[in-house]
């Protein structure tokens, strides 16, 4: 995956190159708006993140310039202003996702990787597979072995976007705004409740677990012990 990122504060924007490459990712940096615009339009990135106070040229008007001549990469836009109107003006100027300073670097690497896949998606997929675990979403049945699993609508949307992102981790946050369509936190247990409902259902009584918690990251689906 190749990463544009447009950030003027120097030592942030190297510690996330640092992480995109560690996760072994590429990752390019620009240091203003027209530098992230000329770089944006001359390469072929997967993903932009882009800032929105940047010199020469904000971070929105860049992602409007590019929306304007057409680009329709995926734009992560990072960001200290973290008032929801910041978030909405922020989604409406073309953004496809909203982080806020501080962050943490596994969110940032979680939701640049979701975007990217977003970026082709397969249209065709209507079956997902975790080890043993099966979710069809045509019939709406999900299968462990042999055995059926019911679930609430809520539980099997949750399941769907977990195993959708198999292997990779998924944030608090990113639950929140993919589920249960929240771009803000309410201060609530439910993502827990769902969680422990969720592993009562798939994963009690079977001879692994298959939903993980990754401890101050999120959670994870994929075959194998903890």
């Amino acid at each position: 995956m190749r990463v544009l990122i447009v950030e003027d504060n120097r030592e942030t924007a190297q510690f996330v190159q640092r992480g995109l490459r560690e996760a072994n990712h590429i990752a390019e940096l620009a240091y203003d708006g027209e530098d992230g615009l000329e770089m944006a339009r001359a390469g072929d990135y997967d993903v932009l993140v882009i800032d929105r106070m940047l010199p020469r040229l904000d971070g929105l008007s860049l992602i409007q310039a590019l929306r304007g001549a057409g680009d329709q990469t995926p734009v992560l836009i990072l960001s200290a202003m973290s008032h929801v109107d910041d978030r909405i003006k922020g989604l409406r100027a073309g953004g496809d996702d909203y982080l806020t300073k501080p962050f943490a670097l596994a969110e940032l690497i979680a939701r640049i990787e979701v975007l990217a896949r977003r970026r082709h998606p397969d249209e065709q997929t209507t079956r997902y597979v975790v080890g043993d675990l099966v979710l069809d979403r045509l019939t709406h049945k999900v299968t462990r072995g042999s055995e059926a699993i019911i679930l609430q609508p809520r539980e099997f949307r949750l399941l769907e976007y977990l195993m959708r992102n198999a292997g990779q981790v998924v944030t608090r946050t990113m639950l929140l705004e993919n589920v249960w369509d929240y771009h803000f936190d309410p201060q609530t247990n439910v993502i827990d409740v769902h969680i422990s409902r969720l592993r009562g259902k798939i994963d009690r009584n079977f001879d692994r677990p298959l939903l993980h918690t990754v401890r101050g990251a999120g959670y994870m689906m994929r075959d194998g012990g903890d």
